[in-house]
C-alpha cells in the first residue's frame, strides 16, 4: 500500500500530514504557505513524489450542521483544480472539528499557529479519521 499525503487548506496554508506506507498512522508534515493555484498545485505535486504518495485527502469544512459554508466552495474549487493538475485521486473528507482537536491537545502555542503546526496537525486529524474508516469498512466488507 502507498502513503496518502492529507491537506487542510487554509487562506494563509495548506497544513500537511502523511501516511506511513501500511495506510494506519497519520503524522504532520507541516505546512505550505499559500501562494497561488499554481504555485501550490506544484508544490504539492513534487510532495507527492518525494513521498511517492498515491492519493491526496483534502479535509472539506462545512458548518457544524453540516451545511456547506463560503470556506467549503473555495476548498471544493480548489481541489477540483488540484486534480486537474496532479496524477493520483484527490478525495474531499469532512473535516468538521478537526481544528478544535488540534487546539485542545494543549501542546499548540501562539508560535505554532503561525508556523502552520496547528494546520499540518489538523491535516494529520483529517487523514487519520480517513484511514480509521477505510480500516473499518475493509475489516466490514473482508
Amino acid at each position: 500500500m502507498a502513503r496518502i499525503l492529507a491537506l487542510d487548506v487554509g487562506s494563509k496554508r495548506i497544513g500537511l500530514a502523511v501516511s506511513d506506507e501500511l495506510g494506519v498512522i497519520a503524522t504532520p508534515r507541516g505546512a505550505l504557505q499559500r501562494r497561488s493555484y499554481n504555485k501550490d498545485a506544484a508544490a504539492i505535486d513534487e510532495l507527492l513524489h518525494d513521498l511517492d504518495a498515491a492519493r491526496i485527502v483534502v479535509g472539506l469544512p462545512t458548518g457544524l450542521s453540516g451545511r456547506p459554508t463560503e470556506q467549503t466552495k473555495r476548498v471544493e474549487r480548489f481541489a477540483a483544480m488540484l486534480a486537474s493538475r496532479v496524477s493520483v485521486p484527490v478525495d474531499l473528507w469532512d473535516e468538521r472539528l478537526t481544528t478544535a482537536m488540534a487546539r485542545s491537545t494543549g501542546q499548540i502555542s501562539n508560535q505554532d499557529r503561525r508556523t502552520g503546526r496547528l494546520d499540518a496537525l489538523a491535516a494529520a486529524y483529517i487523514l487519520q479519521s480517513y484511514l480509521d474508516r477505510r480500516a473499518m469498512s475493509s475489516s466490514f466488507s473482508s
